[in-house]
């Protein structure tokens, strides 16, 4: 499914385990925090993460007050907070922010970790091959290498103005949720799930179930940022990608 989800009250709901694409198996919301806000987190049988996309917060958790800072995610790399369910947090807005809020069922504990863009693992795909027209930047904030404690998987990908990504088409089992930025209103590009294809514009969403191949191209001019994260499922966590057997002779190309 792909959508264009609108801000209401100060939150875009992307994915509601018990409602709106439910198939993702995770709660996913972005909320605008005006400067002087306060948000408190609190889930009793879910795992969370608190990424931050711009502005300036505070997190106050477990008796720890942490800043963090970006000044957006064409500029800065990812602040992250990762607790366990029972954990209470509360997010100040020292100016007005962006985060994205990730949750899922979880009854495992494990100790709360802020990660900084330096805990964060990041490296260039595709470059050198099919002319660079697949080149981009692709960092992971956690996943099943870091955190097998966690159902979650979050990470972020900096498309190239003009490449393709999430290529060659590929799929796993496991759902993933897309959450799309460009710099400028007008920036789009499109979004295959399966056969079928999508614009994307900034603020829009892409879920994809388990199985459907979902590569994405962005136009000359306009980078695109994507959030994307993933729910292991249960006994069969994400680990790799499966790719497209039609397309594997490009990898020897």
């Amino acid at each position: 499914m792909f959508f264009y989800p609108k801000f209401t009250g100060g939150e875009k709901v992307l994915t509601r385990i018990s409602g709106k694409n439910k198939g993702m198996l995770m709660d996913i919301s972005v909320f605008l925090l005006k400067k002087g806000e306060v948000k408190d987190f609190f889930e009793a049988e879910k795992e969370t993460a608190i990424l931050l996309t711009q502005g300036d917060i505070t997190f106050c958790y477990e008796g720890k007050k942490e800043k963090a800072s970006r000044a957006g995610v064409f500029k800065e790399g990812p602040t992250c907070l990762h607790f366990p369910k029972g954990t209470q947090v509360r997010v100040f807005a020292d100016c007005d922010s962006e985060i994205i809020v990730q949750s899922t069922i979880n009854e495992r504990i494990f100790p709360s970790k802020l990660y900084t863009q330096q805990d964060c693992s990041s490296f260039v795909s595709c470059e050198g091959k099919w002319e660079d027209t697949a080149t981009r930047d692709v960092l992971t904030v956690f996943d099943y290498s870091n955190a097998p404690y966690s159902n979650m998987v979050i990470g972020e990908v900096y498309a190239r103005q003009g490449r393709w990504w999430s290529y060659i088409p590929h799929s796993h089992p496991q759902p993933e949720v897309y959450y799309y930025k460009f710099e400028r209103p007008e920036g789009f590009g499109a979004c295959f799930i399966g056969e079928t294809a999508y614009t994307i514009k900034d603020g829009s969403c892409g879920c994809f179930p388990g199985g459907q191949n979902h590569p994405q191209v962005t136009a000359p001019g306009y980078p695109m940022y994507c959030c994307w994260m993933i729910r292991h499922l249960d006994g069969n966590p994400w680990t790799d990608r499966i790719d497209d057997k039609r397309y594997t002779w490009l990898l020897n190309k």
